[in-house]
Parts: structure tokens; sequence; C-alpha cells
């Protein structure tokens, strides 16, 4: 199932002799390894050599080990660096801070700081509504975490933590406009996390949960959301909901069920698998079964996790007990927010006619997506390398940027159905088939169409 890819790109420099079978060798070399080439430029060119970077795309980093080991096994190449691409990306951050104001003179520094500045403070100070007016409050987003959950990664810590928070900023801007700005806290206590956000609030005009441990995550969420009058908003939980509903929904077009009928089966039943659960059953979903690590959940259990309480009474109306195996049997959906190779083909060729499998743990799914695809009429993963991909990118900054048009004080329901429909309806009937269930990350229409439903029904 691994494929080289752009995660694991390398250039590797080489001298070698001026002849073209000096990069015939060097291709050869690279394919003959399993790399994807993808780039060779000439950097040096003498008459009698030159010195040449080759790009290339490989499954890992022992991969890249590998392949740059073939390269310098080539007569006549010397090795002379290999520079990992991903590595070079973050040199220095993702980030950086650009003041809107020119500060050209005298003038403009009076205006923009002292004694100038004086007058919009006080004005902030009589009316503190003003400050998202007068302030960047009305286009900032605090990417908060503890680096206790990160994807794929686990418990790494705050630092560890930063490099995907500067890339959920850069998002954010990307794709929406909106000015996002990383905070990694170093405390994994519950109170501190509360009482730090609710210190630097008044600077944003909204907070996005990132990367925080379940259950810690939901009682956060949830007392922020009380105490802050700016929306809080936890895109492992509500982000994936949203994605994910948008691509049942037309998953089930193109199956021709309603969501009211089919069975669904979810495994993972943390932060993103508890939030799908609520928003399908909010929307009319109820034959949902759900599993974690220790099997299926059913009604007359007792947990000590509130949320696991609330699906084990609220979900399973069959009852059925076991592995997500035995759930599996008969079920219309399957969805996976949990681990890699829970399943099998076999698994998949056991459910309903026409079934439709969101395999979505990163990177590897919960079922190799080709295997899936030889029984279900509908496979989607949240790798860029496969069609389908739900990726949360396609609901969080949009959302966020009808959020803040719209100065919101919280999140509903009917914000993230609103979110969920306006991605689906990105697919236009033309467009719809197997293969193409949700709009490409990079469809310009998605952000804007996703904060235009979600600015009227903000509050």
């Amino acid at each position: 199932m691994s494929v080289p890819s752009p995660g694991y790109s390398i250039t590797v420099r080489v001298e070698a002799a001026a002849s073209a079978g000096s990069t015939g060798r060097l291709a050869t070399a690279i394919g003959g390894a399993g790399g994807a080439l993808t780039a060779l430029d000439v950097v040096e060119s003498h008459h009698d050599r030159m010195v040449v970077d080759v790009t290339i795309d490989a499954v890992d980093v022992a991969h890249a080990d590998v392949i740059t080991t073939a390269i310098g096994a080539v007569a006549g190449i010397e090795v002379r660096k290999v520079s990992d691409r991903t590595f070079l990306m973050h040199l220095g951050g993702k980030l950086e801070v650009r003041s809107k104001v020119s500060l050209r003179n005298r003038d403009d520094l009076s205006r923009a700081y002292t004694p100038g500045v004086a007058r919009i403070c006080q004005a902030i100070a009589a009316n503190p509504a003003d400050a998202r007016r007068l302030t960047i409050k009305r286009n900032t987003v605090a990417v908060v975490t503890d680096g206790s959950a990160v994807l794929g990664l686990g418990n790494i810590g705050p630092a560890a933590a930063l490099p995907v928070m500067e890339g959920k900023a850069a998002l954010f801007k990307r794709f929406a406009n909106v000015d996002a700005w990383p905070v990694c806290l170093d405390t994994q206590d519950t109170e501190k996390i509360i009482d730090t956000v609710c210190a630097i609030a008044p600077v944003y005009g909204g907070i996005n949960l990132e990367d925080i441990a379940a259950p810690r995550c939901f009682e956060i969420e949830a007392r922020l959301r009380e105490m802050l009058d700016i929306p809080v908003f936890h895109d492992d939980q509500h982000g994936t909901a949203i994605v994910v509903l948008a691509a049942l929904r037309n998953a089930l077009r193109l199956v021709e069920k309603d969501i009211s009928d089919v069975r669904i089966v979810l495994s993972g039943v943390g932060a993103a698998g508890t939030a799908i659960i609520r928003l399908l059953h909010t929307l009319g979903a109820r034959n949902i079964v759900a599993a974690g690590r220790s099997g299926v959940l059913h009604p007359g259990q007792d947990h000590t996790d509130p949320n696991r309480q609330w699906i084990a009474t609220n979900t399973n109306p069959g009852g059925i007990t076991g592995s997500l195996q035995d759930a599996l049997i008969g079920a219309d959906v399957f969805i996976g927010v949990s681990a890699p190779g829970l399943l099998t083909g076999t698994d998949i060729a056991t459910m309903a006619d026409r079934a439709i499998v969101f395999a979505l743990s990163n990177p590897d799914p919960e079922v190799d997506p080709a295997a899936a695809a030889e029984h279900a009429a509908v496979v989607a993963t949240g790798r860029s390398d496969y069609p389908n991909q739900i990726n949360n990118v396609l609901a969080f900054p949009g959302f966020f940027r009808g959020l803040l048009d719209a100065g919101a004080h919280e999140i509903t329901d009917t914000m993230l159905i609103a979110a969920a429909n306006a991605i689906a309806d990105a697919v236009t009937p033309e467009e719809l088939n197997p293969t193409f269930i949700v709009p490409s990350v990079f469809d310009p229409t998605v952000a804007p169409a996703v904060a235009a439903a979600v600015r009227p029904v903000a509050t």
C-alpha cells in the first residue's frame, strides 16, 4: 500500500561524468530502488563533468537512505550532499508577522504608535466591543494545543507539536485569509489550560483547540464555551465531523440510501468519533454501532467516561456485541477514525450491497483502500494519494471565516450542518461519482461557500 510521497522527498546532489549515459544510469538506479524521480537539474556543467541535483520521492526515511545508497553505488557517480526537502521547508518556521501599515515617516509613527495610539486604547477602554473593529481581534484565531494527541504521533509535547500548529495557521491564511497563531502550552493540566486560554482570549476572535487528548479535550472545550464570549472549536472533533457528514451525504446519494435507514459502524470513540456520532445522530441516523479498543459499545454498559456512556446509551439499538468485525456484517457504512490495519478486504465483503467505506486513519487507513474497493461502492481515506480525500482543511478555514465575519460568540450544530452542506454542494450533480464525493482541498470555491453558509446562522 505504501507508495513514494512528496512528504519524503529528497534532493541528492551528485557529481558525474558529462555524458547522457550518466543521467541514464542515475535514473535506472533510482527506479531500481523504488524511488520516484521528479526532477533532475544541472547545477554545474564542465567539459568533463557535471553537478546534478536529483529530486526523488521516497516511501519513508529508511527508503530514502536505500535510494541514496543505490545512487552512490553507480560507477562514476559521487554523492556530494543529501537534503530532506520537508526539513528544508520548515527551516526557521513557516510563519512570520508583517505589518499592514507602512511606517515611512514621523507622521506614520505618531498615528500607529505614540501618541496617536493612546486615543485608540481609550476608545476600547470605554467600549470593549470596539476591539473587534480596531485591532487584530476581528480576524485572528488562536490555535491552542498541549501536544498530547498529535495526529499519528501521540503525546509529543508542545515544542514538538509546534510545526503542526504552524502548518494549521498557514492553512487558515492560505484558504480563508484568517490570521491564526500557534499557542502551544507547556502543561497538560485541564485547569491550567482553561485558565491560560481565558487569559489570552482578549486578543482573539476565536479559539481553535487542536490535538488535545480525550477525554480532557471534551471538558476543556465545554468549559471554555461557557466561559468565553468568542467561539471555541475543537477541530479534531467538529472539523472532522463536518467533512465526514459532507462526504457521507454525497456517498449516500450515489448508492441511493437514506441516513435514517442505513446501519453505520464507526471505529474509534475518541474525540473525532464521538463528534461524528453526535452530529449523525442529530441528523436522524439511529442505527449507529460504535467500536473501541475493547469491542462494540452497547446499551447496558457502564462507562466512567460520560461521552462513552452517552454513546453506549444512544446507539446500537440492535444490541450488537463482540468485535468490530462482528458489527460490520451487513452494515451499510463503515467510518474509521481509529488505527491502521484493523480490517481486510474479506471483512468489507461481509457488508451490505453498495457499501460505503471511510477509512480515515492517517497515514495508514483501517483497511487497504484497494482491497476495500473490491467490495464497496464508495471508498474514501484521509490520504492525498487516493481518491476522495476527507480532509479537515475543507472545513475549518471557511468555518472560521464565517464566524469572524459574523462576530459570532458560540458554535451550534446548525452551523456545523450548514458547513457540511456547503462542502457537499461544492460537488455538482454532474461531477458526483464514486471517486469524487468531496471537492479538492484546493478548490477555491469551498472556503467562501462554507463561510457564506455559516454567516447567516452564526450567533
